[in-house]
């Protein structure tokens, strides 16, 4: 019985599976590619916005809330880029 086991398993360890698109789904591609140029743009202007009021806040004495910004844009950045590498990884 243990020889049959691991005889099968031997077996399904060799199968090769490639991943390949289904039929019209360019479009969708198409779609997630440009989902993820939104978001990594938003993160720069997230920055950008946050070391601006971050100046603002500083030359006029207001309260601090630009680090919250910055630190959400970067949190933001981090899983953008890390979603993008998982699918990536299980895709391929």
């Amino acid at each position: 019985m243990l020889t049959v086991a691991l005889s099968a398993v031997t077996h399904l360890a060799e199968v090769s599976v490639t991943p390949i698109a289904p039929p019209g789904s360019e479009r969708f591609l198409k779609l997630i590619g440009w989902a993820s140029w939104f978001a990594m743009i938003a993160g720069v202007l997230g920055i950008i916005y946050g070391g601006g009021k971050f100046a603002w806040e500083k030359m006029h004495g207001g309260a601090m809330e630009s680090p919250k910004i910055i630190a959400g844009a970067l949190i933001g950045g981090v899983f953008v880029t890390i979603s993008g590498l998982l699918m990536n990884g299980v895709s391929s």
